[in-house]
């Protein structure tokens, strides 16, 4: 494997990249979140708005500082405001933080597939079929960026069947007035409700920098970028904000309390038959958003390991540019998660790693908010960036933080490694 000219790999034009935005923040979360905010009602809503404002704060602040330096990786742009050090520990736990999520979306998958094949409700089972799923988009995007974008569009169009279908259902239920909408609580608001809901609700959200961190792959990053980052964030949001809402506060509470959510929605104000197809547009979803985050997880360690801040072997690219060997190593830390966890359930499972992964990802968040506060890019949206990363990451909870904190600190041995490397060369 060899190195080759990054301008000759720029294969992600506007649409590509809206597609991979918008393809990885619509994966598992949308399916699965009304269960979880049906019990916060209204102070899920304003959750909601306040997420979507942070993001499309936070995917701004990115954007620009994209622009200012189009080809530089998150990791290089944090270490240029704040040294070496800082941008290899963001570096890093974003890496994890999408192993992470990939192991998540995959679990969540085979989830959804259960309730069409029970078999693979059996933890054994199911991890063999998650691993599957990892294995199968990594050889997808081993082929090339070209083949991954393509099959991203493909997958962001599926997968907004579902979603158009609640919709339209929706609007004919509210216009019809078959609707029965949970009553506004007379005490109002609470904060800690909207808090919660906040931590929930980012990691739907989770993705919005996509296009960003994979720079070295887009072409005329310094337009395409912003622009597919905001339309793709704005665009998910508003979609987030009326379907999720909308399920939580028209279906009845035992009935949101399920594994597919949509399903018992569709089914309630519709019919069984249709729902039972919801299902497998969930898959396709998941596995949409999957083959996105595949993508950047060759995409990070290879522009870490270009900068020097990994061992130099994983900066091998194929002909194409394709990271192989950084696509690889990956997959196999995700397959080590799954075999370690694989006699928890399902359920279980995605839990516990969507909240590692939220936590992981939110130090990226507040890296890139720092780092322009130190560049003097868009202070004002850097500095509400910041404050709304870290009340997020308190939300999350001291478990899940801890936790992120333990892996970044687990880093600095490879870090040590690749500086000798550098030094020794």
């Amino acid at each position: 494997m060899t190195s080759v000219q990054h301008s000759s790999n720029r294969t992600l034009g506007l649409a590509a990249c809206i597609a991979l935005v918008m393809g990885n923040m619509i994966g598992s979360g949308v399916f699965l979140l009304p269960a979880s905010l049906a019990p916060f009602g209204w102070d899920a809503v304003a959750g909601w708005v306040f997420t979507i404002a942070g993001s499309l704060v936070l995917a701004f602040v990115i954007a620009r500082l994209t622009v200012a330096m189009p080809d530089a990786s998150a990791s290089q742009m944090i270490a240029r405001a704040w040294g070496p050090l800082a941008g290899f520990a963001i570096g890093w736990i974003y890496w994890l933080s999408i192993v992470i999520t990939n192991v998540t979306i995959a679990v969540a998958a085979t989830a959804n597939l259960s309730s069409i094949l029970p078999v693979l409700a059996r933890p054994g089972a199911g991890a063999l079929c998650s691993m599957l799923f990892l294995w199968m988009t990594t050889a997808i995007n081993l082929i090339g960026a070209r083949a991954a974008g393509m099959t991203q569009i493909g997958t962001t169009i599926v997968k907004l069947v579902p979603i158009v279908v609640v919709l339209m259902l929706l609007a004919l239920i509210l216009g019809t007035g078959r609707a029965e909408i949970a009553p506004f609580p007379a005490q109002g608001l609470t904060g800690s409700g909207i808090t919660a809901s906040a931590a929930l609700t980012l990691w739907a959200l989770l993705g919005f920098e996509s296009a960003s961190v994979a720079a070295d792959k887009v072409d005329d990053p310094a337009r395409t970028i912003p622009r597919a980052t905001l339309i793709g964030t704005a665009a998910t949001g508003l979609i987030y904000l009326v379907v999720c809402s909308g399920i939580a506060l028209t279906l009845p509470a035992a009935e949101t309390q399920t594994g597919s959510p949509f399903g018992a929605f569709v089914s309630h104000y519709w019919a069984t038959g249709p729902a039972r197809y919801v299902a497998l547009f969930v898959v396709v979803s998941c596995l949409g958003a999957l083959n996105g985050w595949t993508l950047l997880m060759g995409e990070v360690p290879l522009a870490m390991a270009r900068a020097g801040e990994l061992p130099r072997w994983l900066a091998g690219t194929t002909a194409k540019g394709t990271p192989a060997r950084a696509l690889i190593l990956s997959s196999l830390i995700a397959s080590l998660m799954l075999i370690a966890n694989s006699l928890q359930g399902l359920v279980a499972l995605f839990t516990a790693m969507a909240l590692l992964a939220t936590s992981a990802t939110l130090w990226l968040y507040v890296g890139c908010a720092l780092a322009g506060i130190r560049l003097r890019i868009v202070v004002p949206a850097a500095v509400i960036g910041l404050g709304y990363a870290l009340w997020t990451l308190w939300g999350a909870g001291i478990t899940a933080c801890g936790s992120s904190i333990l892996l970044m600190a687990a880093g600095l041995p490879v870090y040590w490694w690749a500086r000798r490397e550098r030094q020794n060369r």
